[in-house]
């Protein structure tokens, strides 16, 4: 999870949808509040840690924090050398994602379909929203995680795209980078008040609406691949401070219009293992991991 929300586009819900943990991650995080402090006070801390799932959250947080500091570095180094075959492992885990996700649907009525397309809709406007640039202030980096937090549980909306849209993507990246602690302090008290809030929403809607949640979290994801498709024209980009060209506004094209207009290889056969190899292991993660459960 951790790997995939440093890349724009790629959600960390949509990794712990596929592995099954995504149900308990909602339901683990919803118990994080008022109640879980009452209990603390009154019974304790192990019945706390029991009541709040704290070995489950322990270890999946500790994943995704040693993933952002290590393994992230990878993933933006081959976002940066190699774009078009990291694209394409992405197309094809996501949309295996969908499938993997909306197949739990059981009976597709009128109401579950309009739902599913609603959250096709609105991923894919989401993607091509230009960013913005706004000023750093300590509000502004509390309230991007905040909203960034929502995003990265959220199966198919991608929190770091949110960052890159509100600006906050590159002083986010260079925080983490150069450690600087009192920006990274600011951004994780964002990202605790948006997860024990939006918890609480998605816990309900899966506790009273679990099917058109199920719809409209396939539609989000489907829709973010308008986003991670491999082949890219860029229409408008800018410079950043280190020299590095950084694209705004970009169209996806055909692997031969790439070629034409580059004059690069599109890669288009290495795209295609690529793609298969990511829903491969979708339906891999998918046998292994356990099956999601209400609470």
């Amino acid at each position: 999870m951790g790997a995939a929300d440093a890349v724009p586009g790629v959600s960390g819900g949509t990794i712990a949808f596929m592995t099954g943990i995504y149900e308990e991650l909602i339901f683990s995080l919803k118990q994080c509040g008022v109640s879980a402090v009452k209990m603390l006070f009154q019974k304790g801390v192990k019945p706390t840690w029991q009541h709040i799932n704290g070995g489950f959250l322990l270890a999946l947080f500790s994943g995704i924090i040693m993933s952002i500091l290590t393994l992230s570095r990878v993933v933006l180094y081959l976002l940066d050398n190699h774009p078009i075959l990291l694209w394409s492992f992405f197309f094809g885990l996501i949309l295996a994602a969908v499938w993997s996700l909306v197949r739990h649907i059981d009976k597709w009525e009128v109401g579950v379909i309009a739902t599913f397309l609603v959250g096709t809709g609105t991923a894919f406007f989401i993607t091509t929203i230009s960013p913005t640039t706004i000023e750093t202030s300590p509000l502004i980096v509390f309230l991007s995680g905040m909203i960034a937090i929502c995003a990265m549980i959220l199966p198919g909306i991608s929190g770091s795209f949110i960052l890159l849209l509100l600006g906050m993507y590159a002083p986010m990246l260079t925080a983490v980078k150069e450690l600087q602690l009192l920006t990274l302090c600011l951004f994780a008290g964002g990202c605790v008040a948006g997860l024990l809030s939006f918890s609480h929403v998605l816990s309900w809607m899966f506790k009273h609406y679990k099917t058109m949640t199920l719809a409209l979290l396939g539609g989000f994801m489907l829709g973010s691949l308008n986003k991670v498709w491999p082949w890219k024209q860029t229409i408008e980009s800018v410079i950043d401070r280190h020299g590095k060209e950084i694209p705004l506004v970009q169209n996806n094209v055909l692997p031969h219009t790439f070629e034409t207009l580059y004059s690069q290889p599109a890669y288009m056969w290495y795209a295609i293992i690529l793609m298969i190899l990511g829903m491969v292991m979708v339906i891999a993660l998918e046998n292994i991991g356990h099956k999601p459960t209400a609470h």
